[in-house]
């Protein structure tokens, strides 16, 4: 059995979740379903990002303490990826007492290496960011990302060697280069170091929310220095050796684009100056947009999951992320679209094959399922179809795996309507369409679980199928001929309702 270990960001607590933290939510959620159900040993970290000057001044403007705000918000990131169904292994707080034992050990182990240096840094920073800029990264003097204006501060602190590392990162991304995804991320990062890596500042001295350095209790860790080992805090660092050795690295981090640069060059670099290995993979995936603009509280055009949730429902939702948008590249929420999905896959051909199938079975068959065929003409398509899925899924392509998939559901359909078994008399002949049909809608059930878990337990009960379809394991579970036949197959409402375009 393999491991294999998935982190999201840790979200910021100074706003509400919105769906651009879902969208990374669902994906990793989506991807370690996939791997639990080939039996790998999964662990799958999300959690919040309590800490920097950012969450101080809003917790000022609120008048109450930074850990009140963090915990206030903290609670809506659980309860956003509960709702969405998000199955984490381990929720982190950057507050908690682990993590500071964690952050010190690893800023004692990089000072202890001779990486950390007193100095003296004057720079332009932008408080959404949590980092510096330079004139040239500038737009019109406001900060790229946010579009805000920077700030000048002048700081006697800790800087982080990062100079010294630039040739070995060179090397490592030379020797490793799946270790950031998608190609055209690689190309901007390898470009950034290229260009020649300035030393940081590591630490704060003008406030205290933050992790105090354990050589100077005066000073605390710069916000990302700091947050970035939340990922090896949680497997155990500062706690477990064994379970750390276990876990570490990391198969994948997956991250907006826009702080690609602090966890493929920033993080590895600090990595190897406390003798740690890099992450496998950074996964930078682009920004879910509304209308075409990042969604942000300065726009007013941030949409919450719970939003979603009442009008859709949670597998519809998970299933327009995945399926919509080639994760890597940005994509364009509209209302439109996710009615549009949910009509053409989830009512028109997925809900539309069960309630066909349960109705003839009722009709043609007395209610019971039978038996598919070996050599079925499903049965090929079937086989090609988990190749393609499996393969989509093992590249984090979470819309080739669910196009692949549906390639089992348009046929089938398509299947049912050359062959007519509801025009035909009860038989031998209408037995074989539906036990294939069966067969389809039972391997359909296992291949989408990732993506609509709580869709295809209710396929699964349907159709007669007892237990837990996510404790089916791959590829046995979709291998044809599975179904048994001599079960009762229950037809029910509609699994989704047809919605109309506002």
């Amino acid at each position: 059995m393999g491991k294999f270990y998935v982190t999201t960001p840790i979200y910021y607590v100074n706003d509400a979740p919105h769906i651009g933290h879902a969208y990374t939510s669902v994906v990793g959620d989506a991807v370690t379903r996939w791997h639990r159900l080939l039996g790998d040993d999964v662990f799958y970290l999300t959690g919040t990002d309590e800490h920097g000057l950012k969450q101080k001044q809003a917790a000022d403007a609120l008048g109450i303490s930074p850990q009140e705000l963090a915990d206030r918000f903290s609670v809506r990131f659980r309860e956003a990826a509960d709702l969405l169904d998000i199955a984490y292994d381990d929720f982190i707080r950057t507050t908690e007492p682990r993590h500071y034992r964690a952050v010190q050990k690893f800023m004692q182990a990089i000072y202890d290496n001779g990486d950390i240096e007193k100095g003296t840094y004057e720079g332009l920073y932008c408080v959404a960011c949590e980092a510096y800029y330079t004139e040239d990264e500038l737009v019109e003097g406001c900060c790229p990302i946010h579009g805000r204006p920077v700030e000048l501060v002048r700081e006697e602190n800790w800087f982080f060697k990062l100079s010294r590392y630039q040739d070995r990162l060179l090397e490592w991304y030379d020797q490793h280069p799946e270790a950031v995804r998608p190609q055209t991320r690689l190309n901007e990062v390898l470009g950034f170091i290229k260009g020649g890596l300035q030393d940081f500042s590591m630490s704060r001295s003008h406030f205290d929310w933050g992790v105090p350095l354990p050589w100077d209790e005066a000073q605390v860790a710069w916000v990302w220095f700091e947050a970035l080992p939340n990922y090896i805090t949680a497997v155990g660092y500062a706690d477990d050796e064994e379970r750390f050795d276990r876990w570490w690295p990391v198969d994948y981090h997956l991250v907006g684009k826009d702080i690609l640069r602090f966890h493929a060059v920033y993080w590895p670099a600090m990595l190897m100056a406390a003798g740690l290995e890099p992450p496998t993979c950074v996964y930078a995936h682009g920004w879910l947009l509304v209308s075409g603009q990042k969604m942000s509280k300065t726009r007013a055009n941030q949409i919450a999951p719970s939003e979603l949730v009442d009008e859709f429902g949670v597998d519809p939702v998970r299933y327009h992320f995945l399926r919509d948008t080639t994760f890597g590249q940005d994509g364009d929420f509209s209302w439109e679209g996710i009615v549009a999905r949910y009509n053409a896959d989830l009512a028109n051909n997925l809900g539309n094959l069960l309630s066909r199938v349960a109705t003839v079975v009722a009709r043609k068959c007395n209610g019971v399922g039978p038996a598919p065929q070996e050599g079925s003409p499903l049965q090929a398509l079937a086989a090609d179809v988990y190749d393609a899925t499996a393969s989509a899924w093992d590249r984090v392509a979470p819309h080739e795996a669910l196009e692949a998939t549906w390639r089992l559901v348009h046929e089938t359909n398509a299947y049912l309507e050359a062959n007519e078994p509801w025009k035909a008399e009860p038989g031998p002949d209408v037995d074989a369409v539906m036990g294939d049909a069966l067969e389809a809608l039972r391997i359909v059930s296992v291949l989408a679980v990732p993506a609509m878990p709580r869709t295809c337990q209710e396929i699964w009960r349907r159709i007669g199928m007892s237990g837990s379809v996510a404790e089916e394991r791959l590829p046995d579970a979709a291998r044809w001929g599975g179904y048994p036949g001599g079960l009762a197959v229950e037809k029910g409402p509609p699994l989704f309702p047809r919605k109309q375009a506002a």
